[in-house]
């Protein structure tokens, strides 16, 4: 009796190496894979309602480019990067760069509720709101630290490559973010607390 042996999840190297070869279906799946974490970066860093036409000509360059990716980082932070760099041509291109980061969860300050109960909510949808506008006040480069390091969860790594610092860079830029995040909402407690 011979078993079925399920099919093996194709790690992102794999689906890269076919897409290169051609196969259309293999970038197909590196793009399901990696769709919610590119467009909640495009978010994060401020495209808005932009997002989707980031993360769309994200994937394009992303494929068009693909011969460079080399490995070295994982193929989620290069694609983050590429994101990362469409989102900011977009900003140039609107020639706004304040005010850029987290207007989903500006619109929506009570998602990811937790806690039980109307005063519960309220408190949580304070705070968060008081975090967005402490993000919308930090320098864009602190913010986009922030946003890679914490929203996005990436690892240190993975920040390193999605920015293209370096590694120096932004252990600095986080720690010196983290400071001013916590000073502006200390001033943001005291006025409201």
């Amino acid at each position: 009796m011979s078993v079925i042996q399920p099919e093996v999840s194709l790690d992102d190297d794999v689906l890269v190496t076919r897409a290169r070869a051609g196969d259309l279906e293999a970038y197909d799946l590196l793009v399901a894979r990696h769709t919610a974490s590119a467009y909640r970066t495009a978010v994060l860093l401020g495209a808005g309602p932009d997002s989707e036409d980031v993360i769309q000509e994200a994937f394009v360059k992303g494929y068009r480019k693909l011969s460079r990716y080399r490995g070295e980082s994982s193929f989620r932070s290069w694609l983050l990067a590429i994101v990362a760099n469409e989102t900011r041509n977009l900003h140039r291109s609107r020639s706004r760069r304040d005010g850029l980061v987290l207007r989903a969860a500006a619109a929506n300050p009570a998602s990811d509720v937790t806690e039980d109960g109307a005063v519960g909510a309220v408190l949580a949808g304070e705070r968060r709101a008081a975090l967005v506008e402490a993000l919308r006040r930090l320098p864009v480069r602190d913010r986009e630290v922030i946003v890679c390091r914490f929203l996005l969860d990436l690892s240190e790594e993975e920040t390193v490559a999605t920015l293209g610092w370096p590694r120096g860079t932004v252990k600095s830029r986080t720690s010196r973010a983290l400071a001013k995040l916590r000073g502006l909402l200390d001033v943001e407690e005291v006025r409201h607390g």
